[in-house]
C-alpha cells in the first residue's frame, strides 16, 4: 500500500503541490490526471526520492520513501515522460546498468534483459546504439529497465508517448498482468481515454490541489457528468472544446460564414 499525507512541495512562491493525500492499495491501477502543470511529476519524484517534499509523508509498503528512500527505490520502477538514457549505450548495456544498479544476481542478467529486450521488439536494436533510437524504441527501453528488477510498484508518466498502437496494447495488457499480483501501478497522463479505459481508481490534479478522487464512475457522479471528459473540464476550469475550436477557424478565415 501507498499512502500520501499533506504532501506540499512550493518552487518560490509557486505551490506545485498543496495539501495533498491519498492512499493507493495493493493490486491497483491508480491514475494521475491533470492539465499540464498540475503536479502530477512533482508528486512522483517526491515518490521516487528525486525531490525533497516541503511538508506532508510519503509511505510505500509501510516505509517512509524520505527516510528509508534506498529500499523504497529497490522495490520500485519508473518511466518518466521524457528519455532519461545514456545514449552512447546500447539497448542491451543499458539494462545491464540497471541490472548491477539493482544488485541483481549476475547469472540471471543476461537472460532477463534478452528476454524483455525481445518481448518489447527491440531484439533486433539490442546492440545498437541508443542515439540511434526512435523515440518509441526509447520509451519501450525505459520500460524494460523499470521492470527488469521485478519490482513491487511500477510508476508511468506518460508512458504511450511516440508509441504506434500496437505497442500501447501490449503495455496496456502488461500493466493488468503486473497488477495480478497486488502489486502497484501508478498511471500519469493527461490523456483522459487511456485513463478511463486502464485505471481502477484515479485522482484529478488541478494547480498542485487534489480535485476529486475516486472510481471513473465515482468521479462522474460526484461531478453530475456523463463522461470522464465532462468531469475533467467541470474540475479544471478547461474551455469548451467545441468553442475553443470554432474559435480558432474564425481566427484564420476557415469557418463558412
Amino acid at each position: 500500500m501507498i499512502t500520501i499525507s499533506g504532501l506540499a512541495k512550493s518552487y518560490g512562491r509557486l505551490k506545485a503541490v498543496d495539501d495533498v493525500s491519498f492512499e493507493i492499495a495493493d493490486g491497483e491501477i491508480f491514475g494521475l490526471l491533470g492539465p499540464n502543470g498540475a503536479g502530477k511529476t512533482t508528486i512522483v519524484k517526491m515518490m521516487i526520492g528525486m525531490l525533497r517534499p516541503d511538508a506532508g509523508t510519503i509511505s510505500v509498503n509501510g516505509l517512509d520513501a524520505v527516510g528509508r528512500s534506498l529500499e523504497v527505490k529497490a522495490d520500485l520502477g519508473y518511466v518518466p515522460e521524457s528519455s532519461a538514457l545514456y545514449e552512447n549505450l546500447t539497448g542491451r548495456e543499458h539494462l545491464e546498468m540497471v541490472c548491477h544498479l539493482h544488485h541483481m544476481d549476475a547469472g540471471r542478467i543476461d537472460g532477463q534483459a534478452r528476454r524483455l529486450l525481445g518481448a518489447l521488439e527491440l531484439a533486433d536494436a539490442a546492440d545498437k546504439r541508443i542515439a540511434g533510437y526512435s523515440k518509441g524504441m526509447k520509451q519501450r527501453l525505459l520500460l524494460a529497465g523499470a521492470i527488469i528488477h521485478n519490482p513491487r510498484v511500477l510508476i508511468l508518466d506518460e508512458p504511450m508517448s511516440g508509441l504506434d498502437a500496437n505497442v500501447q496494447s501490449v503495455i496496456r495488457r502488461l500493466i493488468r498482468e503486473f497488477v495480478r499480483d497486488r502489486r502497484i501501478v501508478i498511471f500519469c497522463s493527461h490523456i483522459l481515454e487511456v485513463v478511463e479505459r486502464l485505471c481502477d481508481r484515479l485522482m484529478i490534479l488541478h494547480r498542485g490541489r487534489k480535485m476529486i478522487e475516486g472510481t471513473p464512475g465515482e468521479i462522474m457522479a460526484g461531478t453530475e457528468t456523463d463522461s470522464l471528459g465532462g468531469a475533467f473540464s467541470r474540475l479544471t476550469g478547461a474551455v469548451d472544446i467545441e468553442s475553443q475550436a470554432l474559435g480558432i477557424l474564425d481566427a484564420i478565415g476557415g469557418r463558412e460564414p
